[in-house]
């Protein structure tokens, strides 16, 4: 092995260490941060100096982008007017692997003057940020992947995973749905497939898995099982009748029936939910959202099959593009 690549190599193992140990370190300091920012009727500001600063940048971007807002706050720059943006209800997430950056030192007393809870994201847990703080989340790293130990390395990565993980959490706490997250992304792949048209996502022609009413429900499981959305469309003259899925097939087998001689229109869902080609894909992904269902038969005002509508068309599959989208 190169001696670029043995580096490298050592690198990313003290980086996947430090947060594989920041994981057993997770504790009730981390859910309180959790619990006060989703009780706070402000905004989440982010604060870091250096290093610490381009990361909690990245963190306020995270949290913007999934339901949280956030906005960056510059240490230098707040202790000369840009305090004005904090407000009485505000939670501050202050960076700093040490705790010991003058800047934050200077600065928290202020923030809390104005109203605003301060939670801690260091290694420092005996340091004046920690004992200043309202709530500490550990950070701390053992050792720098910098080979001199000066420049940080493992400790932003560290510090960036625990924001991603706040950021989450917080989204899943919210309830964020693919809707909700597209009004963010606009511009963004997802929310480009969201606002288009069913017509230009479904899955068509050939591809669409069709069975006449008569087939064996075995024939059925043949026709998904050679394909990858887990449906099958029954249709007679190219109408829809029912659909046979992964689901169907198994509540077929608990009632003990013969797959091989039962027709499949004896086990599939009939009259299912649908929708017509002109219906924009956010509001085909609310009706599979609000059904716990997958798949959407799309159909004209005829009850012609015209395509299939799959949850991974709209979210995205492989290589998959539409119209000229890829998805990222």
């Amino acid at each position: 092995m190169s001696e670029v690549l043995k580096t490298a190599r050592q690198v990313l193992s003290i980086e996947a260490e430090g947060i594989l140990r920041l994981k057993q370190r997770l504790n009730a300091s981390f859910e309180q941060a959790v619990e006060l920012i989703l009780a706070s009727p402000g905004k989440v500001i982010t604060t870091g100096i250096g290093k610490s600063g381009i990361v909690a940048r990245k963190i306020t971007a995270t949290l913007n982008s999934t339901g949280t807002t956030s906005l960056f706050l510059h240490p230098v720059e707040a202790l000369h007017g840009d305090l004005g943006m904090v407000l009485a209800g505000d939670v501050v997430l202050a960076l700093s692997h040490s705790g010991r950056t003058e800047e934050l030192s200077r600065l928290v007393p202020q923030l809390k003057r104005h109203g605003a809870k301060v939670v801690a994201l260091t290694g420092g847990l005996d340091s004046p940020l920690a004992r200043a703080a309202d709530l500490v989340v550990d950070c701390g790293v053992e050792r720098e992947a910098c080979p001199l130990g000066l420049a940080p390395t493992a400790s932003t990565t560290a510090a960036l995973a625990m924001g991603d993980a706040l950021a989450v959490v917080l989204m899943d706490k919210r309830r964020l749905k693919p809707e909700d997250f597209r009004r963010h992304h606009p511009g963004g792949s997802l929310g480009q497939r969201l606002n288009l048209k069913v017509s230009q996502v479904m899955t068509k022609g050939p591809a669409v898995p069709s069975v006449r009413p008569s087939a064996a429900a075995a024939a059925a499981v043949k026709v998904i099982d050679q394909g990858d959305l887990g449906t099958v469309l029954i249709t007679s003259r190219g109408r829809l009748l029912g659909i046979f899925t992964d689901g169907d097939l198994r509540r077929a087998l608990l009632a003990g029936a013969d797959l091989a001689s039962t027709p499949v229109s004896q086990v599939m869902t009939k009259d299912p939910l649908t929708v017509g080609p002109e219906a924009q894909a956010a509001e085909a992904l609310h009706q599979m959202e609000a059904k716990q269902i997958t798949a959407l038969p799309v159909v004209d005002d005829h009850g012609k099959v015209l395509g299939l509508l799959h949850l991974h068309d709209l979210l995205g599959r492989g290589s998959l593009s539409f119209n000229g989208l890829v998805p990222e």
